[in-house]
């Protein structure tokens, strides 16, 4: 027997004894959430991407909810960090803990004494090769016997029930924490995509930097997301909706309540939003005609949480004349997406992710 022959044996044969012990999990490791898909069971685990951090030793203390909820409230030597920048990954080892708490929180209840599962991480289309295997090595770092990844507009496409393997057009935009993936796929390929860095963080720092210029008010992140969640809109609603904002005057240096209305709200998203809908348009420019026609027909999918923002449908139909629907769910289309991938992996190998580094990370 070859050495590569009796390698691959090797890996079958500890694949199907840890295969019995472990669950396949399927991870959309998101800028500002990480939802986590156990293989047989459904999504198991959606929590906030915090660590946080005790400077002084180097002790993580806290991960998820219970880290979300320190963010902004913590003594000088602990901080509250998100591992994940604009999707991708900026500080290895705390992801890679990350990863390893959401993998033993999956396998507490199986009393598994060594989980190694195989898992399938979503990742943002305009990652680079280095990226990548920062992701892969978190990812076999943390217990992994095997890591694949995917593309999240591909896998926001699967978990919509799109039908991406056939010979018709699909687009989708899925807006999430720290990056837009816009896409039109096609044949399991994607065939034209942008990525931007500017989702729903970004629109956050928007309703900040509005808040600072508009009324010398200066209020934190978790404030302007509470913002854009209550009140935040990208198209004229009938219902007039208005929020109590507090936070510090830049003045005085006092504390300060300032209420907004949706039309302030919308005109501080308008930047974002409209850098978004630019890209839109661009995809749409560059893809071929034939695929034009089947989108015209089928519509542009909205998914991820970014895309909840009151009447941002509309306004996308608006500026290009197609059809928008918003999936359901859309918070978990990814990680459904990546669910249904694992259900049968050998099947949708064409839809993932292939490492120039290691084919087998495909």
């Amino acid at each position: 027997m070859s050495l590569f022959n009796f390698k691959k044996f090797t890996r079958k044969f500890t694949g199907q004894i840890f295969g019995k012990i472990s669950k396949d999990i399927g991870i959309d490791l998101g800028t500002a959430n990480t939802l986590v898909y156990v293989k047989g069971k459904g999504i198991v685990i959606n929590e906030p991407s915090v660590v946080a951090l005790n400077k002084k030793t180097g002790q993580i203390l806290a991960i998820g909810k219970e880290a979300k909820r320190m963010v902004g409230k913590t003594p000088g030597h602990i901080v509250a960090v998100r591992p994940l920048v604009d999707g991708v990954v900026s500080d290895f080892e705390v992801t890679e803990q990350m990863l390893k708490y959401f993998v033993e929180k999956v396998h507490k209840e199986s009393f598994s004494l060594m989980p190694r599962p195989r898992i399938l991480v979503g990742i943002p289309s305009g990652v680079t090769e280095v990226e990548k295997k920062a992701v892969i090595d978190a990812a076999t770092n943390a217990g992994a016997r095997e890591a694949y990844l995917i593309e999240e507009p591909m896998a926001a496409a699967i978990g919509a029930r799109l039908p991406v393997n056939e010979a018709r057009g699909n687009m989708v935009v899925d807006i999430g924490g720290g990056t837009s993936e816009i896409a039109v796929i096609s044949l399991g390929g994607v065939v034209a995509a942008r990525s931007l860095r500017v989702a729903g963080d970004e629109m956050n720092e928007d309703i900040v930097r509005y808040c600072r210029d508009e009324f010398n008010l200066l209020v934190g992140e978790r404030t302007a997301e509470d913002i854009k969640i209550s009140i935040g809109s990208a198209f004229p609603q009938e219902e007039k909706l208005t929020y109590a904002v507090r936070g510090r005057d830049l003045v005085s240096g006092l504390p300060k309540e300032v209420v907004v209305n949706q039309e302030q709200v919308r005109e501080a998203l308008s930047r974002s939003i409209r850098i978004i809908i630019n890209n839109i348009k661009i995809v749409v420019e560059e893809t071929p005609p034939e695929l034009i026609s089947d989108i015209m027909q089928r519509g542009i999918i909205l998914a991820g949480g970014g895309s909840l923002v009151r009447g941002l449908d509309k306004l996308i139909n608006q500026q290009t004349e197609i059809p928008v629907r918003m999936m359901e769910d859309p918070l978990t289309a990814v990680v459904r997406g990546a669910g249904i991938v694992l259900e049968d992996i050998d099947l949708l190998q064409s839809v993932l992710v292939e490492n120039q580094d290691d084919k087998r990370y495909r």
